[in-house]
């Protein structure tokens, strides 16, 4: 996958487009401007834009969950009359009611990485299959534990509290893929499999991940599995279980594939995780809204689902029989970060 190295701003970036498509006008709004994710993902909006000849403004959260200032975002990309909105929303039901707005002034709005709830409050969704990445790793972690996986106790750490679609999707996703029965599967922590030792919220950060896996491990000292939402968040429970020397006797299993997270699979410090590609989501969004300006396209799903699925690989350097993976080589190659 190609890489693209585009330079970044803070607060709003302007990437000035060609003459001839001056009146073309794209925003991304993302949920945090510092995670990794969100950085590629800006990155190749950007070098897309500028290749289309868009002009594009970014947008961001002053943190994951900072849904006023998506909100004020929004009524900006309004206001200033553009094409279309790339969103990776923070409260993902909430800003359905900005996200109306935007559409009913004309913009095309498409999800990026997030669904909406509902899902088609966006007019298109570009994102990793979530519920699969989850589930991929679910199904490593149980093949790899073989018949231990039956006594498991497992940490969840998930996002946050409001339970944004993508944090659902990926917990649940990996509950079915361990083997255990969902309750409602639009939400998470109803499941009432004993092996569940609980969830906590992370925030998608390091020092998130570290109180979390503290605050589990006081319920239960004696967990053996921890899912994470990110590999921030893994990070940061690696270092709370190393504290207490069990960083060795504990599986890790994450989502993402930034570089940082692939070079931890080498380090050991995860045992594996789903890698979604920011880059091809953004890209192919301001491709999109390109399309939309220039004669009203709108974007398809992939056959079969209700979102375009920008993949997923599982990455490992310990395959699992019957789970398809890719190595840490093969992973470095193609992560962001």
């Amino acid at each position: 996958m190609k890489k693209l190295l585009v330079g970044t701003a803070l607060a709003v970036i302007t990437t000035a487009g060609a003459a001839a498509a001056q009146d073309v006008s794209a925003c991304l709004i993302t949920k945090t401007d510092t995670n990794p994710f969100f950085v590629k993902m800006r990155e190749g909006a950007e070098a897309a834009a500028a290749e289309a000849g868009i002009t594009l403004r970014s947008y961001a959260g002053k943190v994951d969950g900072d849904h006023e200032t998506q909100v004020a975002a929004i009524e900006t990309c309004i206001a200033d009359g553009a094409s279309g909105i790339l969103l990776t929303a923070s409260d993902t039901s909430s800003i359905v009611s900005a996200v109306t707005q935007a559409r009913e002034a004309g913009l095309l709005v498409i999800a990026l990485d997030t669904p909406l709830d509902p899902i088609d409050a966006a007019n298109s969704t570009f994102a990793t299959d979530n519920f699969l990445a989850g589930e991929l790793i679910g199904q490593w972690a149980a093949a790899t534990l073989g018949d231990d996986a039956a006594n498991a106790k497992i940490a969840m750490l998930d996002l946050a509290v409001s339970q944004p679609t993508v944090g659902v999707l990926r917990d649940q996703g990996f509950l079915q893929g361990f083997g255990i029965e969902l309750g409602d599967p639009n939400k998470w922590g109803d499941e009432t499999d004993p092996r569940i030792v609980g969830h906590d919220v992370t925030a998608g950060n390091e020092e998130g991940g570290r109180k979390a896996m503290e605050n589990l491990l006081a319920v239960d000292p004696m967990i053996n599995v921890v899912y994470t939402i990110n590999e921030p968040a893994a990070a940061g429970a690696y270092e709370a279980l190393k504290a207490i020397g069990r960083e060795n006797d504990v599986l890790i299993v994450s989502v993402d594939g930034g570089c940082p997270g692939v070079q931890n699979i080498a380090d050991g410090v995860i045992g594996a995780t789903s890698q979604q590609y920011p880059l091809r989501m953004a890209a192919l969004g301001i491709e999109a809204i390109a399309a939309y300006a220039a004669n009203g396209t709108l974007p398809e799903n992939t056959p079969g689902k209700d979102f375009f699925d920008t993949g997923v690989a599982l990455v490992t350097d310990k395959p699992a029989e019957g789970v398809d993976s890719i190595s840490v080589a093969e992973g470095m190659d193609l992560c962001w970060g």
